[in-house]
């Protein structure tokens, strides 16, 4: 650089420096220095822990939800259904059976065996219609110790049946409390005719005896039933003959031997039992066995 140029930048410089003293003046000496600026520490960068890896939870298989088993259909409630009670017996006339209990004897002529088994349960009724009327003979109307009136009065052919195997007679009867007895049961027919309403074999077997005015038939069992007051005239058999159960034997009648009597049956069963003398072969009471197959007749239910 040349020696002009030199002072003219040097006196440029000193003209600065004079006007800088005018305008600006000094420093006071008790002013303070302006405080350096402080420098804030730099924010040091916590270093975070790293993050361990959240284990995700391995997924459960969903539970299915439980299948609740399908309601069924409420039952409904099944009605038992009402034993209706067996229709009563009736009679080929359109009566209604009905019968006293065994051993209800009518008051004063007897005391009577209420103890009583059906000791024929398989036997047939001994008459062939379905329509018979069991009571007494000799204490019912046209009986000598009756309330008087025929023989033929009406009620004597009316129910409820009456048992009377124990009604007071002289005949030896170890089964009735008084030791004697009728020894067997009276039946009269559907009607007041004589000769007209048959008697049939209660069981099957043999013709034993024929006297004059009864007919013995004996099973191959040991029992025997015994038929009273049938015309001996028309009887349809004879001793020894084999007859099939429901077999006609003969006509129910008044028949007595030398004498008559009212029209009607008297049937007895016979067979060994124990009596309190021990074991013997006599009469029984038959008014069970004699309901039963009667409401057998009536009901349709007996086979000959």
């Amino acid at each position: 650089m040349s020696r002009p140029v030199e002072l003219s930048l040097a006196a440029a410089v000193a003209a600065a420096g004079i006007a800088a003293m005018i305008w600006w003046p000094p420093l006071k000496d008790d002013a303070p220095e302006p405080a350096a600026p402080v420098e804030e520490p730099a924010e040091e960068l916590v270093e975070e822990p790293a993050e361990e890896p959240v284990e995700e939870p391995a997924e459960e298989p969903a539970e299915e939800p439980a299948v609740e088993p399908a309601e069924e259909p409420a039952e409904e409630p099944v009605e038992e259904p009402v034993e209706e009670e067996p229709a009563e017996p009736v009679d080929a006339s359109g009566d209604t059976f009905s019968y006293m209990p065994p051993g209800d004897l009518i008051e004063d002529s007897g005391t009577g065996q209420t103890e009583q088994i059906n000791y024929a349960p398989a036997m047939r009724f001994p008459m062939e219609m379905g329509q018979a009327y069991a009571n007494s003979q000799v204490y019912m109307h046209g009986g000598y110790l009756g309330p008087g009136g025929g023989q033929c009065h009406a009620e004597n052919y009316t129910y409820a049946w009456r048992d009377n195997f124990c009604e007071t007679r002289g005949y030896s009867t170890p089964l009735c409390p008084a030791g004697t007895g009728h020894q067997g049961q009276d039946i009269r027919p559907a009607t007041c005719q004589d000769d007209t309403h048959w008697a049939v074999a209660a069981e099957s077997g043999t013709i034993t005896s024929i006297g004059s005015y009864s007919v013995r038939l004996m099973t191959d069992e040991g029992v025997r039933y015994t038929y009273l007051h049938l015309d001996k005239d028309t009887l349809l058999v004879e001793v020894g003959d084999e007859v099939e159960r429901g077999d006609r034997l003969g006509f129910v009648s008044n028949e007595f031997g030398n004498s008559a009597t009212t029209i009607h049956l008297h049937f007895e069963i016979k067979m060994a039992m124990t009596t309190p003398d021990g074991l013997q072969n006599t009469v029984v009471p038959p008014y069970l066995a004699l309901v039963e197959s009667y409401e057998r007749l009536l009901d349709g239910s007996e086979t000959d």
